[in-house]
């Protein structure tokens, strides 16, 4: 379940032998399923037992969502001669970038994608079932603490593997080597990569495409404008139809379906459906990065503020900012949602910039650079861009988070929402009010240098209508969809405190705060 129907019937009707390999210790499996641990061995033990069949003509393809992505990376890491193309679907080649992106445990993803790794294997009412408990329990095991003591009520059972996860958030740790997919991209067979603006596995999908046509492999990237499942359900027809188009020109010789361009990414817009864009490479080639900066006064403009001014928030880990929108695991709560009530809490400021006098496209990555202090040197950065509508609701775009304080992030380059860069500064002599929803002069930071920051916030490909406005969203977390920052710098497996921190954003020529990202104005919608 669901894969007998998503791939078996489906390709079998097309002509295709399709075998469903079981991970070890699943679906009847023999031996312990440790995610990400043994699926390059168990994949070429499959292969191996396929080349023994008489009806095995050499020509092999593989094509799977999600985990069944990180299965096909696996294989690839030493791919068997056999293997004519790949089919990746919203998955991802190292989860640990899935479990802690930006640092910080996703905490909210990984609670769902667990839920499913423990109860899939045992049919769809099982799965319904262990998706009810998590329901019920999700609030306790999302803000109780210490979490290694509140999770097993979302799961019904204590998880060895999850423990391992907590226990181990550094990417360098050497427990991440055998979890990993390192494929030498050279070696990559033809590739079709297909994810959405709402999943989990954006990030990880586009810095994919980026190594293999960096490396002169033939990719083929597909963006709709979906989150980690609904592609599965109302566009089923264009998954379908990407995978098999692939798979029968790579494997049958039958190109017929395979597109003119390389990339085709879903141009979203606020009030209507968007289009479809073809496109000659991702990010879109001759795009020119555009610069907005952040005033003290909630303002968003061309040029720097001519006064330095500080903004300023507190965040507080009892009371954590909320997650609205964005990638989530979470059906009710993903994609662009209105962030009014949001943006009206006091640890939340916004940035605004004036109306547009006509259509503006964003297409690529989107980063912001800060200037921050807070202080406690444990906290978070959300950052997040917004498209005001001319009703003056706002509506979330793309957004990514880092953390400080841990060495999680700091010195680290990332992409999208994966990582960020930290680089300390001196103390400034910035002065002035809160912007829009500071608390004026918070205490206790002055003796905290800045930090001069870069959160990743993604990418994108938006389009901002005439009349609504660019706004920048700029907090201390996103509860639950992050794990909160208890402020201490303890384990998150064992935290127990919880201690409020003032975080301090400076504006200004010698403390820049700057959003980036692609932008041209656009014609009319097609």
């Amino acid at each position: 379940f669901p894969w007998d129907y998503v791939y078996g019937a489906l390709f079998a009707g097309q002509g295709f032998h399709v075998i469903i390999q079981s991970c070890r210790g699943t679906g009847g499996s023999g031996g312990e399923f440790e995610p990400f641990r043994d699926d390059a061995a168990d994949g070429q033990a499959a292969v191996a037992w396929l080349r023994q069949q008489e009806w095995f003509n050499g020509a092999l393809g593989t094509v799977g969502a999600s985990y069944l992505g990180y299965t096909q990376w696996a294989l690839a890491t030493d791919p068997p001669p056999e293997l004519g193309a790949m089919a990746v679907q919203v998955g991802s080649d190292d989860f640990q970038q899935f479990l802690y992106p930006g640092g910080v445990f996703a905490l909210e993803a990984t609670l769902t994608g667990t839920t499913a790794m423990l109860s899939m294997e045992h049919g769809f009412a099982r799965f319904a079932l262990a998706i009810a408990r998590l329901l019920r329990h999700r609030r306790r095991a999302e803000r109780d603490l210490p979490l290694i003591d509140a999770y097993p009520a979302a799961f019904g059972r204590r998880a060895a593997f999850f423990e391992g996860w907590l226990a181990h958030p550094d990417p360098a740790d050497p427990y991440w080597a055998p979890r990993r997919a390192p494929v030498a991209a050279q070696l990559v067979p033809p590739a079709n990569l297909l994810t959405g603006w709402w999943d989990v596995c954006l990030d990880p999908t586009l810095a994919q495409y980026r190594r293999l046509r960096a490396a002169g492999r033939e990719v083929r990237l597909t963006v709709g404008p979906w989150d980690h499942t609904s592609g599965f359900n109302r566009d089923m027809p264009v998954l379908f139809g990407e995978a098999l188009g692939w798979l029968q020109a790579h494997l049958c010789g039958d190109h017929s379906g395979l597109p003119d361009q390389p990339v085709r990414v879903h141009v979203g817009e606020i009030g209507g459906p968007g289009e479809w864009r073809d496109l000659a490479d991702w990010p879109p080639p001759g795009a020119c990065s555009q610069l907005w900066h952040l005033h003290g006064d909630g303002t968003l403009a061309a040029g720097p503020p001519a006064r330095p001014a500080v903004s300023s928030l507190r965040y507080d880990p009892a009371a954590p900012t909320p997650s609205v929108g964005g990638p989530s695991m979470d059906r009710n709560n993903a994609g662009p949602r209105r962030n009014d009530r949001l943006e009206a809490r006091a640890d939340v400021l916004t940035f605004t910039g004036p109306a547009l006098g006509e259509p503006l496209e964003v297409i690529g990555p989107v980063s912001i650079r800060l200037q921050v202090r807070g202080s406690s040197p444990h906290f978070d950065v959300f950052a997040r861009l917004c498209d005001v509508d001319a009703k003056g609701h706002s509506w979330n775009v793309c957004d990514g988070l880092v953390r400080l304080g841990d060495g999680s992030t700091a010195g680290t380059e990332g992409t999208g929402g994966a990582g960020g860069t930290s680089r300390r500064g001196g103390t400034g002599g910035t002065g002035g009010t809160g912007g829009t929803g500071g608390t004026g002069g918070t205490g206790g930071t002055g003796e905290h240098p800045w930090s001069d920051i870069t959160v990743p916030m993604s990418a994108t490909a938006h389009r901002f209508g005439a009349g609504h406005r660019v706004r920048v969203q700029v907090s201390g977390g996103a509860h639950p969809r992050f794990a909160r920052n208890t402020g201490t710098g303890d384990p998150i497996a064992t935290a127990t405190r919880l201690v409020p921190v003032d975080i301090e954003i400076g504006h200004g020529a010698s403390l820049p705060c700057v959003l980036s990202g692609p932008a041209s104005a656009a014609g009319p919608a097609r």
